[in-house]
């Protein structure tokens, strides 16, 4: 008996654009600094321009393009008995949550999740090793849909 391959769905859009925010938000200042240290220190050597450019460029990548690969490669499904999240662009990473394992669930919206419409679930459970699984860029109805149900599964199971 094999068993059927399950449909994932999919982070919210919205979520590239959390992802790219934040990526920006790290390198620029990266870009700025090594624009800044290459103009003051190596202008008189033959290596004037060249961290300015490779910075440039690898932050520009990193902000266009890994996003979106990000994004794409985020997938989770609710089971009757476990949560499932997928992610990994260059390590795959496929958890799986035993809901009976649930010990609390939180539900959390920064300031960028609440502008693009996007939410984080965040499951705590029993254990030390990976004992907090998020699942982020879910729409905050979405996010709030899978808390309660998996809050009624652990009731359920307790009754």
């Amino acid at each position: 008996m094999t068993a059927e391959p399950v449909t994932l769905s999919r982070a919210e859009p919205g979520y590239r654009h959390v992802l790219r925010i934040r990526s920006l938000i790290f390198w620029l200042p990266v870009t700025i600094g090594a624009v800044a240290a290459d103009q003051l220190l190596l202008a008189p050597t033959p290596f004037h321009n060249i961290p300015s450019i490779i910075v440039s460029l690898l932050a520009l990548l990193t902000v266009i393009v890994i996003p979106h690969r990000r994004w794409g490669r985020l997938g989770y499904a609710l089971h009757p008995k476990m949560l499932q999240v997928v992610r990994g662009w260059l390590f795959h990473v496929d958890t799986i949550v035993p809901l009976v394992r649930v010990q609390h669930i939180d539900v959390l919206r920064g300031p960028l999740d609440k502008t693009f419409g996007t939410a984080t679930l965040i499951v705590h459970t029993a254990g030390t090793h990976n004992s907090v699984v998020t699942l982020p860029g879910l729409s905050p109805e979405k996010a709030s849909d899978i808390r309660d149900e998996i809050r009624h599964q652990i009731r359920s199971d307790f009754e």
